[in-house]
């Protein structure tokens, strides 16, 4: 039974679907054409690694270049377009309490981490297996993975262009909203990292709500 959102979603309406995703833990669903899905970072600093789809056609995805060069900025915050490789949307960010989300930081696996922190992190769950592991259940495999958005994570392009990730600028409970221009897939990776402080070095839950406005 579906019930007239009050908050935490950002934008009113009837509620079709309130999940919450558990640490270090894959989702996915498919946003109608026009519904809103409102993430809640429920404890703070959790980054949510992204990818979106058209969801009846898997091969037009968000494309980061695309999405980057239309609007001449590497951070996403309210009225950023999530662009195909063609330039079409396929969600926009209408609502936004951070202001700031990655686009260039990428998506942690197995391998990275052991490159960056050490063979003894190779074995630990990272943000690809959980896209492969819940791509899997929509026909998505490796060579669908894009460069994702990381909704919520810190990474300050420095003077030099050396990147760098730091403390989340979310806190508990903070939000952002995102419309659906069509009918579109969105996985989720809850990141489970721990060898940077993308999650605070202990990942947490996050909230996802799908809302429909009323006028629809």
């Amino acid at each position: 039974m579906t019930t007239v959102v009050a908050t935490p979603a950002l934008v009113p309406g009837t509620v079709v679907l309130d999940e919450t995703v558990g640490r270090r833990g894959p989702w996915s669903t498919v946003v109608a054409a026009g519904d809103v899905l409102t993430v809640v970072d429920l404890d703070g600093n959790q980054a949510v690694d992204t990818l979106v789809y058209d969801a009846h056609d898997t091969s037009s995805r968000y494309s980061a270049a695309a999405t980057v060069a239309a609007q001449e900025n590497l951070f996403l915050t309210t009225g950023s377009m999530l662009r195909d490789a063609d330039g079409t949307a396929l969600m926009t960010l209408v609502a936004d309490e951070v202001g700031n989300h990655d686009t260039v930081g990428g998506a942690c696996s197995q391998e990275s981490n052991t490159l960056r922190y050490g063979h003894h992190t190779k074995h630990q769950h990272a943000c690809v297996e959980n896209f492969l592991v819940e791509g899997a259940r929509w026909g998505l495999g490796k060579r669908d993975l894009v460069s994702n958005i990381n909704f919520f994570m810190n990474v300050p392009v420095e003077a030099d262009g050396t990147l760098g990730i730091v403390d989340g600028r979310s806190a508990p409970g903070r939000r952002l909203a995102l419309r659906a221009d069509r009918d579109v897939l969105v996985l989720v990776s809850n990141c489970p990292q721990i060898n940077n402080p993308c999650n605070g070095f202990d990942p947490t839950p996050v909230r996802m709500i799908v809302t429909r406005p009323e006028s629809r």
